[in-house]
């Protein structure tokens, strides 16, 4: 069962999303949280595994949450109105495991529930691109999100090594490359290890 903890301010919405993820077998919402600080206190008490967390709320709002949350073992999808597109960056860059907008499709959400408690990070596809474009003005593009692992993993793909050569260097499993690589692709809002491979080129990374 995954557990799980909505953080958002307007009552309407909560309600809406627990109503429709309590009739998923495989979920369950274990709290309600009304402003980031209440939020960072209830995934202490009722340890979920992931956390919907909406970005402009009082108190704490989502970036203050995601940062006080950093180290916990929470999966934290970003779950926000479309808005300022240079909020997507700082987001990831301060842990999130996703970035959602709220006129996600709800068997999307209920996906990516499922795929960010699996050890995946998601992004909206237009997430994705602010990523890639709204980044490239900063000093190291939309790298600043990908862990210090990931850069390595990037940097040996840029390389055109295989997964297996990549496992081999790093003494790591080769699944664990393939979780890297994929989180990586996400991460760039590419498609496939070529355009990764082009970024990371580009961007001084290989």
């Amino acid at each position: 069962m995954i557990r799980v903890l909505i953080a958002d301010d307007h009552p309407v919405v909560r309600q809406g999303l627990r109503t429709f993820l309590e009739i998923q077998e495989d979920i369950s919402v274990v709290g309600e949280a009304a402003d980031g600080a209440e939020a960072v206190t209830l995934a202490g008490e009722l340890a979920p595994d992931v956390l919907l967390l909406d970005l402009k709320m009082p108190v704490f709002d989502g970036i203050g949450a995601l940062t006080e949350l950093s180290g916990r073992d929470v999966r934290v999808i970003v779950l926000t109105s479309v808005s300022d597109r240079g909020d997507v960056a700082p987001a990831m860059r301060a842990g999130a495991a996703g970035f959602l907008y709220k006129d996600v499709d709800p068997g999307a959400l209920v996906q990516a529930i499922r795929a960010v408690h699996g050890g995946q990070v998601l992004l909206a596809p237009e997430a994705a691109e602010a990523m890639l474009t709204g980044e490239d003005s900063g000093r190291n593009g939309g790298a600043v999100a990908l862990t210090d692992r990931e850069r390595e993993v990037l940097r040996l793909l840029a390389a055109g090594r295989s997964n297996r050569e990549i496992a081999r260097e790093l003494v790591v499993a080769e699944k664990t490359v393939k979780t890297h690589v994929s989180n990586v692709l996400m991460k760039l809002g590419v498609q496939d290890r070529t355009q990764a491979a082009l970024y990371a080129v580009r961007h001084g990374l290989a």
